[in-house]
């Protein structure tokens, strides 16, 4: 082989060979193409999210179980539907449960750790797994095409120049982590995509596999293509540096509940590692497959068992095991996790005791930083139904990654990511610091708070600012719009009488120039 081919397959192989390193594998680039790079960032915000996909469609109406409608859940999925005195009950919840299986989920959601959306999904459901994933990965609408990733597009506009000058003394990490499988759509950037993959299944190490790939290059497309390569291998060098301080640095996670044979669990061990080892890679994706159950979802006579119950339990105990382990490192204040899932099931079992393709399910937030609880109404079950009739989307995934975007990360681009604005749902406890330094921008307060009578919305305009005040109660739900018009620069003053209101915990939300501000107010 002449030595210029052997550049170019060796830069190839290079790119895309994982390495050993104390008992799990890196891939120091992503793994389906050779124009896949890196990015390396420091931490928006100090935070850490970790998106956990179940891959399939998850059936929610066998995960969060609706009580109140379940005689009508029964007469359309009696074969399947769990028996309402096996449900797990929640504390301060009534008429919701989830499956027995899930006995982490539930233990975190009653130490206040959890957060869960109902009826979450999109407008006019596409039903096709692959289009669907590109939906939720993309941000689109479901009319509209696209070939960037939401946080692509969210890392992209943090740093703009990337890939030049990465990794550097203020970004030595990798900017996203996939654990497993392939670079995802949701990092595709606007010319790169902004990740890396890291594998968990053991592999060959070759310490010196970057070695021996530089010469000039010719002033030609071959050339721009050799130097291409060659530039991504020795940023595959860096953060194979920086991959081993963080893992050498962490050689074993602290928590012992990580069940074994349990590979979601094998996956967030992995990202626990990496995280106590001091990483400060904001976005790490996870995944799990299997949730297509469109026959044998439950085992004869036993809605229990089966491999619907058997995958509820693994992701149950695996986030139990993780949060545990960030809890023991010392880490579970910067760190928040998310499942998410392409769509839900139908409501009707099948003739083969499985469900078919459906629209809305509910999702799950989870980590210290949650307002824990429950933010929607249990999905409404009709008395009759044609077999095909699924769960109405009630909060666009939108909305939770607006939510993810502002008050977690702390950034303000919510239009330039997502396309257009949407509603922040009151997921988080708090505004991250850089959401506290825009909120004191723009002045966003009220007094007095707890509301007995009335209270007064305080706020800064600028520049003829278009200002909308919403309500909404403690379940994301909308209540009433306080204010909205166009207000003059300066400082401004909206009274709000409490007048009927009940008691209770609410947010409002001031929203200015489709920025918004979302704070809790209390009325007594």
């Amino acid at each position: 082989m002449k030595r210029r081919n052997f550049l170019r397959t060796a830069g190839l192989t290079a790119a895309l060979t994982p390495f050993y390193h104390k008992g799990f594998s890196i891939t120091p680039l992503p793994s389906n193409s050779m124009f896949s790079s890196l990015g390396a960032a420091a931490s928006l915000s100090g935070k850490i999210m970790v998106f956990i996909e179940l891959n399939g469609g998850n059936d929610g109406l066998n995960t969060l179980i609706p009580l109140d409608q379940y005689s009508n859940l029964y007469a359309h999925r009696g074969d399947i539907l769990i028996n309402q005195n096996q449900v797990l009950g929640l504390d301060g919840v009534d008429n919701t449960g989830l499956h027995p299986a899930m006995t982490g989920l539930r233990n975190m959601f009653n130490d206040g750790l959890v957060s869960i959306v109902q009826n979450v999904g999109y407008p006019q459901q596409d039903y096709s797994h692959f289009r669907s994933m590109d939906i939720w990965q993309t941000a689109s609408d479901s009319s509209q095409y696209v070939d960037t990733g939401w946080l692509g597009r969210m890392l992209d506009s943090e740093y703009p120049m990337f890939p030049e000058g990465y990794p550097n003394q203020d970004a030595p990490d990798p900017l996203a982590i996939q654990v497993g499988g392939f670079l995802p759509l949701a990092f595709m950037g606007s010319a790169f995509p902004m990740g890396m993959v890291v594998p968990n299944t053991p592999d060959g190490l070759d310490n010196n596999y970057l070695n021996d790939i530089e010469e000039p290059t010719p002033a030609s497309p071959y050339g721009d293509e050799l130097e291409y390569i060659q530039l991504m291998s020795n940023k595959g060098q860096a953060y194979f540096e920086v991959i081993k301080e963080a893992v050498d640095a962490q050689p074993n996670n602290l928590s012992n509940l990580y069940p074994s044979g349990n590979y979601l669990a094998d996956q967030l061990r992995v990202v626990a590692r990496l995280i106590g080892g001091g990483l400060t890679t904001p976005v790490y994706v996870v995944s799990i497959g299997g949730f297509d159950t469109h026959s044998e979802q439950i085992e004869a006579n036993e809605p229990t068992a089966g491999f619907h119950a058997e995958l509820l339990g693994r992701v149950s105990s695996a986030i139990y095991a993780f949060q545990d382990d960030l809890r023991l490192m010392g880490k579970d204040d910067i760190v928040a996790g998310m499942t998410y899932s392409e769509f839900g099931r139908t409501i009707a079992s099948n003739a083969s005791m499985g469900t078919d393709h459906g629209a809305a399910a509910p999702l799950f937030v989870f980590g210290k930083g949650v307002n824990p609880g429950i933010i929607g109404e249990n999905p409404q079950i009709p008395n009759t139904l044609a077999q095909s009739a699924d769960v109405p989307m009630v909060h666009d995934f939108r909305q939770v990654y607006a939510s993810v975007i502002q008050d977690w990360f702390g950034l303000t681009n919510l239009s330039q990511v997502l396309f257009q604005d949407f509603e922040i749902l009151p997921i988080f406890k708090q505004v991250s610091s850089a959401q506290e330094e825009k909120a004191d921008v723009f002045g966003v307060g009220n007094y007095p708070n707890p509301v007995h009578a009335y209270t007064t919305i305080t706020f800064n305009s600028f520049d003829n600012t278009q200002v909308t005040i919403n309500l909404m109660d403690a379940q994301g739900r909308f209540v009433m719009r306080i204010a909205e018009g166009k207000y003059p620069t300066g400082a401004h003053r909206v009274r709000f009488d409490r007048g009927s209101l009940p008691s209770g915990t609410y947010f409002y939300q001031v929203s200015l120039n489709g920025m918004g501000v979302t704070k809790k107010m209390l009325v007594f």
